[in-house]
């Protein structure tokens, strides 16, 4: 039987109010679920729109180059050719017949935890010439690596001191391939914005010449190289020193041809006893500046100059040396003496240099620097003078005794009273390149300086200071 109509209508109208709550419930699942999916897809939309326009244009600019104090803007960069093998850099015996002992062996090893870095390439040098007595104290410019000022900062005239240099054997390959500015890619324009840069060469520049004989290392450079060292600011070099006449008369006749050329002054030898011993003169910021170069380390007898004969300015008897400091004084406002002398790789001076520094002083000389130890070694404040013992290698080989690695640039501030403040700023010495210490090692450095020195103190920021 069926049920009644009543039950059967009943049960139908339950049946659709379920379906239709079935319904309502999936309509809503769908209706948030859109709405998820909508928002989802705003949001996601949003994001990937940039909120300014103007971002997307700084973006595309290239990061500023980081500035460096101590020695111009640079930019971090790996050691290139770190894997070159040097020859180790020996000196031929002095007249005195004392053997200048190195080692057997040496290699350019960048792993020395001395941070590089590169040049900016605005400051990247250029070639050109400039003359030797105007030159740069023309132009007065502010060099931001400038030391404590001993009066008014823009009468005083600023000056720029490095080691040895020379462009022969491996750091001519490294030149060949890497363009003959490589040795200074890494200074900035330090050199080019102060009033006076002086280095020791120590090596001839020519394509001639006959290599010197019983010597165990002969230099000879391309005159390409003292172009780069013109165009990167170097105003004067010493010649006095046991290198110059590597490739006899020949090779300085050609030296003193090139300097001349490319507006770089010399002092220190010629091609007579006069010529050697004369100072280069320079007028800076109203200031005469005396250049005079004399070397206590001559390999013959016949590199001496004298008469008619070309050679060094040397010091083993310092009676002409001390005449011509005397004869400069009467003449300049300012009077440098850049001395060859001391011991190959020992770091105190011995009791020749310190004589001898002594007896420049009391003739006149206002600033001694000297060279040939191939290591640095300290300072010392003598009557109000400044004496800076040895400068240590600046572009040379790379031996493997560590200490030659370490070299400064010495900057010196003088007055028209011949007052002046110096300050070391600290350099690697790499394979014939100078590299910017940083951070630690440059700390170190200075550290190494100040307990080199006598009586005097070496701050932080590398200025030297008496006790």
């Amino acid at each position: 039987m069926y049920p009644p109509r009543s039950q059967r209508s009943s049960e139908k109208k339950k049946v659709r109010r379920t379906r239709n709550t079935k319904i309502r419930i999936v309509n809503v699942i769908l209706i948030v679920a859109i709405g998820l999916i909508a928002l989802y897809y705003l949001l996601n939309t949003r994001e990937q729109q940039p909120s300014q326009p103007a971002n997307s244009e700084v973006v595309q600019q290239e990061p500023p180059s980081g500035a460096d104090d101590k020695g111009g803007d640079a930019l971090n960069q790996p050691e290139s050719d770190a894997d070159s093998v040097e020859v180790p850099d020996k000196d031929a015996a002095s007249v005195e017949g004392k053997p200048n002992a190195e080692p057997d062996d040496a290699v350019d090893n960048s792993g020395s935890g001395i941070n590089e870095t590169s040049g900016a390439g605005g400051d990247k040098p250029t070639t050109g010439t400039k003359p030797a007595t105007t030159g740069k104290g023309a132009s007065d410019k502010a060099d931001s690596n400038k030391g404590t000022s001993t009066s008014d900062s823009s009468k005083d005239v600023t000056i720029h001191f490095v080691g040895d240099i020379q462009f022969s054997g491996k750091v001519a390959e490294l030149l060949e391939k890497n363009g003959y500015d490589y040795p200074f890619a890494k200074l900035g324009s330090m050199f080019q914005n102060d009033d006076l840069t002086i280095g020791n060469l120590e090596t001839p520049v020519t394509h001639g010449g006959t290599g010197a004989a019983d010597k165990t290392y002969v230099y000879k450079s391309s005159p390409k190289a003292l172009q780069a060292m013109s165009a990167a600011g170097f105003d004067a070099v010493n010649l006095a020193n046991n290198h110059i006449l590597d490739q006899g008369v020949e090779g300085l006749v050609d030296t003193l041809t090139y300097l001349n050329d490319y507006g770089i002054a010399h002092a220190g030898a010629g091609m007579n006893g006069t010529e050697a011993y004369e100072p280069a003169y320079f007028e800076r910021k109203g200031m005469k500046i005396a250049l005079l170069g004399f070397s206590r380390v001559v390999p013959v007898a016949s590199w001496k100059a004298d008469g008619n004969r070309a050679g060094v300015a040397e010091a083993y008897d310092s009676t002409r040396a001390i005449a011509a400091i005397q004869s400069a004084r009467k003449k300049a406002d300012l009077v440098i003496v850049v001395a060859h002398w001391g011991e190959e790789r020992v770091s105190t001076p011995n009791a020749d240099q310190t004589r001898l520094a002594h007896e420049f002083v009391d003739a006149g000389a206002d600033l001694i620097i000297g060279g040939h130890p191939h290591v640095l070694q300290g300072l010392e404040y003598y009557k109000g003078k400044w004496i800076a013992y040895s400068t240590g290698n600046f572009i040379f080989t790379k031996s493997t005794n560590e200490e030659t690695w370490k070299t400064a640039v010495f900057q010196a501030r003088c007055s028209r009273e011949a007052v002046c403040s110096m300050k070391v700023i600290p350099y690697e010495a790499a394979l014939g390149q100078a590299v910017p210490m940083l951070d630690e090692v440059n700390r170190l450095l200075l550290e190494q300086m100040a307990k080199m020195s006598s009586g005097v103190r070496v701050n932080a920021d590398g200025t030297v200071v008496p006790n």
